[in-house]
């Protein structure tokens, strides 16, 4: 079976490719040495074929793009360690970035997120996420794609014009709700989450590549930034662990997994997680290793990860804990008591007096059963051990077999245009409808100024009127003159 060499404890310890599948957890206080551990088994599984994904939350994973120097420090362990093959070799890399700054964006659509994570990214409480379900409802049965936020801003919109409607075949639609999640996206447009959402999305292949090789590209996501909105950076990784989750096929226990997914800073995963969205994540982990996926997550403190989770992690690195508070104290004795036993180490002593790059290792060895736990000095890894310049960074990124895929945004007919359109031609229909109208009272108008005139102009009927009177008038008058004159005609005769 294939193994990685982790390091020397009484002897040398592996981890086999077999078992990797069955999760992991490297945890350790800071500057203890974590960051070497991930990139030794980043390393590890990139030379035995196995696509890795991890994100860059410092700047110094980026190391493993380039190889590392050689010095009489590294000689020493690796003579120590009885590395046989050991060789200054840099890892087949691929660089992501959400914001698009440090490497290729990565996008997913606002559907493919759907609105329960994506309230848990906007921040907003149960009954505005309830207010999402029912948009995303609304927006499949009238077949409009939720591509990107301007989409979903469309879509919001349209329901809160429509909410009598609405109300009346979903639930209830609220204003105050509506108006909470817009300004819910404008926040998250302003701190640049605009950028995650769109196309061309991110096709889950492109991280399960191998080069020319045969060696696993190990893809880096840059989260300096992205880090700095922790919940928008959970949710993404746990994201991109339901898409594999999803749309991996069950291949049972192989001889080595198809990929390997590391969480760095895992406990933002689980901060203000609700027990609901706990249940997801423990029912993700708990399958996804029949799908051929291994789970490392990277933490401080292994009570970091709820006991649930934590009792499905196999592979365990354990680096030094410094015992100076109570909660210190108390991540020690957790750490101490999820190892299997070794009784030539007091395990809760051993923890506080590890330096840095030696660790507490127990791994699953034939037939799954974990190894006791043994104090390990760890390999040193064949990469760069710290961060890379923004010119290597640029030159890896042009030699990149995805970059014409995804470097170019693509913006095609979803919601927004949509609704739109459908505004204008209600608004045209509106105004058509309001001409006639208003045609066909000109015309009445015109015919009342004809008829009855205005204050400037007579109409037909007082012109008639007055041409009466005259007429009447006259009649009457010559009747009159007719009359005298006959009588003063009629005397004289």
């Amino acid at each position: 079976m294939e193994k990685i060499l982790i390091g020397k404890g009484e002897g040398p310890v592996h981890l086999l490719a077999g078992y990797a599948n069955r999760h992991g957890l490297v945890a350790g206080a800071t500057g203890t040495g974590k960051t070497i551990s991930l990139l030794v088994l980043a390393e590890g599984f990139s030379r035995m074929g196995v696509p890795v994904f991890m994100a860059d939350v410092k700047g110094d994973v980026a190391g493993l793009a380039m190889p590392g120097a050689v010095n009489d420090k590294i000689r020493d362990r690796v003579g120590r360690i009885g590395v046989t093959d050991y060789a200054s070799e840099g890892s087949p890399v691929i660089f992501w970035d959400v914001f698009g700054m440090s490497g290729h964006p990565v996008r997913t659509t606002v559907s493919e997120v759907g609105p329960s994570l994506l309230g848990r990214i906007l921040e907003i409480n149960d009954t505005q996420t309830g207010m999402l379900e029912i948009a995303f409802k609304l927006a499949d049965d009238q077949g409009l794609l939720l591509l990107d936020l301007d989409d979903l801003r469309a879509l919001l919109t349209f329901v809160s014009d429509n909410r009598k409607e609405i109300s009346a075949k979903y639930g209830l639609v609220s204003t105050q709700s509506v108006a909470a999640i817009q300004r819910a996206l404008l926040t998250l447009e302003r701190e640049g989450g605009k950028a995650l959402f769109g196309e061309p999305a991110l096709e889950l292949a492109d991280f399960m590549r191998t080069d020319l090789n045969g060696r696993g590209i190990i893809s880096i996501l840059a989260a300096d930034r992205l880090i700095l909105k922790p919940r928008l950076y959970s949710s993404f990784l746990l994201w991109l662990l339901s898409e594999l989750f999803e749309n991996l096929p069950e291949v049972g226990d192989l001889e080595r997994p198809r990929m390997v997914f590391f969480f760095d800073e895992a406990h933002l995963l689980f901060d203000d997680a609700p027990a609901m969205l706990r249940q997801r994540i423990e029912q993700v982990i708990r399958i996804i290793r029949s799908k051929g996926v291994g789970v490392y997550f990277c933490s401080q403190f292994p009570d970091d990860v709820p006991n649930e989770i934590l009792g499905q992690l196999g592979n365990r690195i354990q680096h030094a804990l410094r015992a100076y508070t109570p909660r210190d104290q108390k991540a020690v004795r957790t750490a101490a008591e999820t190892f299997v036993a070794n009784p030539k180490l007091d395990v809760a002593k051993v923890i506080s007096e590890l330096a840095v790059g030696e660790a507490l290792v127990s791994t699953l060895q034939e037939k799954g059963v974990p190894m006791p736990v043994e104090r390990t000095l760890i390999c040193p890894p064949r990469c760069r051990m710290g961060a890379i310049t923004p010119e290597e960074r640029a030159t890896i990124r042009l030699r990149s077999p995805i970059g014409v895929k995804y470097d170019s945004p693509v913006n095609r007919e979803s919601a927004y245009e949509i609704l739109s359109r459908r505004t204008q031609e209600r608004t045209a229909a509106e105004a058509g409808a309001k001409q006639s109208k208003g045609g066909q009272e000109e015309g009445r108008s015109k015919i009342s100024e004809w008829i009855w005139g205005t204050s400037r102009r007579q109409g037909m009927v007082e012109a008639m009127a007055k041409q009466a009177a005259r007429t009447v008038g006259n009649s009457i008058g010559r009747k009159i003159l007719r009359g005298i004159l006959g009588g003063i005609l009629g005397g004289r005769k």
